[in-house]
C-alpha cells in the first residue's frame, strides 16, 4: 500500500508538470470553474476515506480483502458476474483533452453507481453502501456542471443506467461488492489526479504535505 501511496504522488506531479492545452485553460482558469473543482476534490476525498469501512461493513468472506494484491485471480469470476472494466482515466494533456477527462469521469462514476445500486438490494448490511452510493451520485452531479461549461460538449444528464449482473448466490455477491469497491478506490485515485492536476491550489497542498 505504502508503495500505491508514493506511485500515486509521483503520478500526481508529473501531472501537474504538464501544461495544460490552451483550449481547456481559459475554462479551467475560470473562478466557477475552480469552486466546482474544489467540491469535487472534496466529493473524490470522502469517496476514499469511506471505501474501507464499507468493504469492511459488506464484505464478510474472508478471503477478499480490500488490499489484497491478488484481483487477477477473479478476472473470471468477474467477467461470469457482468462487472465491465473502469475506463481508463489519464491526466489531462494534449493527448487526452479536458472534454475526454469529464468524459471518463462521468462514465466511470455512472458504472460504478450502477453496480454499487445492483449489488445493494442483495446486502445484508446495506447502509453503507447506500451512502456511498449517494457520494458517488453527487460527484458526478459537479463532474456534469463541469461538463456543461465546457461548451464543445453536450453534457450527459446525471442520470443512473442500469447494470445487469448475475448474481446466483451470496458468494457471488460477496465477490460482485468486493471487486466493485476495489476497483471504485481504483479509479477515484485516477479522478483525485486527474482533478488535482487541474486545480490552481492544488501546489499548497503540495508545501504541506
Amino acid at each position: 500500500m505504502h508503495v500505491l501511496i508514493v506511485f500515486a504522488c509521483f503520478m500526481a506531479s508529473a501531472a501537474r508538470s504538464a501544461p495544460l492545452p490552451e483550449s481547456g485553460s481559459a475554462l479551467v482558469e475560470d473562478p466557477r470553474f475552480q469552486e466546482i473543482l474544489q467540491r469535487s476534490r472534496s466529493l473524490t476525498q470522502k469517496i476514499l476515506d469511506s471505501i474501507a469501512d464499507t468493504h469492511s461493513s459488506c464484505v464478510h468472506t474472508e478471503t477478499l480483502k480490500l488490499d489484497s494484491s491478488d484481483i487477477g485471480r477473479f478476472s473470471t469470476m468477474a467477467a461470469n458476474i457482468g462487472i465491465p472494466s473502469a475506463p481508463v482515466l489519464s491526466a489531462v494533456s494534449e493527448n487526452f483533452t479536458l472534454e475526454t477527462g469529464l468524459r471518463v469521469m462521468h462514465d466511470g462514476l455512472q458504472l460504478h453507481q450502477g453496480l454499487l445500486s445492483s449489488i445493494a438490494p442483495r446486502l445484508a448490511e446495506k447502509d453503507k453502501v447506500v451512502a456511498l452510493m449517494s457520494d458517488v451520485r453527487d460527484l458526478k452531479i459537479q463532474i456534469v456542471k463541469m461538463q456543461k461549461m465546457n461548451q464543445s460538449h453536450i453534457a450527459a444528464p446525471p442520470t443512473l443506467g442500469s447494470v445487469e449482473l448475475r448474481l446466483p448466490g451470496e458468494f457471488e455477491v460477496q465477490v460482485a461488492a468486493h471487486l466493485t469497491l476495489v476497483q471504485l478506490q481504483a479509479f477515484s485515485w485516477d479522478v483525485a489526479r486527474c482533478l488535482r492536476s487541474l486545480d490552481h491550489s492544488a501546489g499548497d497542498d503540495d508545501n504541506q504535505s
